[in-house]
């Protein structure tokens, strides 16, 4: 995922583009306020390898799990229970040929459709 080339879904225009790299930082498809600054931050805190299993919860469109997962080359698991927003997480995700390291679910953390200690580490940027 170049953070940098990020193309503008249908939805997404200039004004938008430009408000996203002043307040982020760079266009990343988000719809949320993390900054790229805070999500490395996450990344540091985190300490993720290869074989860690990341859980993004209120994943959105995929910021920043699928950016972590890329950086660290961990495992991510992008949970939202808004279906348009999980498409476009499994778009970007193909698009950033990262399809193979990311499961997408639907649901809640108040009802996680997980086993116990199946992840390394858990986010939720922006959700509460």
């Amino acid at each position: 995922m170049d953070i940098d080339i990020e193309k503008p879904s249908e939805s997404e225009t200039s004004a938008h583009l430009a408000v996203e790299r002043k307040v982020i930082g760079a266009n990343v498809g988000a719809n949320g306020y993390t900054t790229l600054k805070q999500a490395d931050e996450l990344g540091r805190l985190l300490r993720l390898r290869r074989d860690d299993r990341l859980l993004d919860i209120g994943a959105g469109r995929g910021w920043p799990g699928l950016y972590l997962a890329e950086k660290s080359g961990c495992e991510v698991a992008l949970l939202e229970i808004l279906d348009a927003d999980l498409r476009q997480s499994v778009r970007r995700a193909e698009e950033a040929n990262l399809i193979a390291r990311c499961s997408f679910f639907r649901g809640t953390a108040s009802a996680l459709p997980f086993r116990s200690r199946r992840f390394d580490a858990l986010i939720h940027a922006d959700v509460l």
